[in-house]
């Protein structure tokens, strides 16, 4: 299974690390820790030489309750970042964590590669159309709700069932739009329960079924730390136990804060499966 990247082919059936970088001030682990091209460059330096494959970049906090801010704020934190990017790192894979279609679109433009979408493409109708356009991969993650809202008393009847049905149905739009590089992003911490998100961890092997690759994105998440009564900044371990989990379960990519230990996990799991 491979996805392109801007001409680039990248093999997902053996697993695969996306380091995390956020550009926002407010973002729930990293919020305001890279405020310069020095230190934006040194931690992408860091990610890429510990062997992560892609590098997602974020300028619009998607935690609970998190700011809204306008299009135009986010065009202006990311396309230069980008730019910077792509200068110093030519061959770099660039995911853009957005749901907005003019910011994929001018971002794409700008170097990026790939569109991580948290909405499912549920927040902007053009947002489908515009990755169809691009011809660029698409993540599509599960969110119920908006991040402003997706935490107040969320509620299923099976949400295992739920989500791999909502998948599904958007699955069928892209494959109509001649979308066929899809990942899916399970969307843990994204309108869930702790019980709801280890229920999906517990039931990830059954989204295998989508044949996509699977992107876990669980790193340093409350679902992790609330449990332990600790804090974002001490849930590394917890965060290697739930990646290695999820890859056990047929997670393909993992999307983290700390590359060098979601890379340990995959090279140890890689002798049993």
């Amino acid at each position: 299974m491979t996805i392109n990247c801007k001409g680039t082919l990248v093999e997902v059936s053996s697993p695969k690390v996306m380091g995390v970088l956020n550009i926002t001030p407010d973002s729930f682990f990293d919020g305001g820790r890279y405020k310069n091209d020095t230190e934006i460059l040194s931690q992408v330096e860091k990610m890429l030489t510990e062997g992560a494959t892609f590098i997602d970049v974020g300028a619009y906090s998607s935690r609970p309750g998190a700011i809204h801010i306008s299009e135009e704020e986010e065009l202006k934190r990311i396309v230069p970042v980008i730019d910077l990017l792509v200068k110093k790192f030519p061959e770099i894979i660039l995911s853009i964590d957005t749901f907005r279609s003019k910011v994929a679109r001018e971002t794409i433009h700008t170097g990026a590669a790939i569109i991580n979408d948290i909405s499912g493409g549920k927040i902007d109708p053009n947002m489908f159309a515009t990755v169809a356009n691009l011809k660029t991969p698409y993540i599509l993650m599960h969110m119920l709700g908006t991040p402003q809202n997706m935490q107040q008393n969320p509620k299923y009847e099976d949400i295992t069932k739920e989500i791999i049905f909502f998948f599904a149905q958007q699955i069928e739009k892209l494959h109509q739009l001649k979308v066929n590089d899809i990942i899916i992003d399970l969307g843990f911490g994204f309108g869930k329960t702790i019980d709801h998100n280890f229920e999906i961890l517990k039931n990830l092997e059954l989204f295998k079924s989508l044949n996509t690759p699977i992107l876990a994105g669980i790193s340093r998440k409350s679902m992790l730390y609330k449990p332990l009564g600790i804090s974002a900044q001490e849930a590394l371990n917890a965060t290697t136990c739930a990646n290695t989990i999820a890859l056990l379960n047929g997670a393909t990519i993992l999307r983290v804060h700390d590359v060098k230990e979601a890379m340990e996990a995959i090279k140890i799991v890689s002798h049993i499966i």
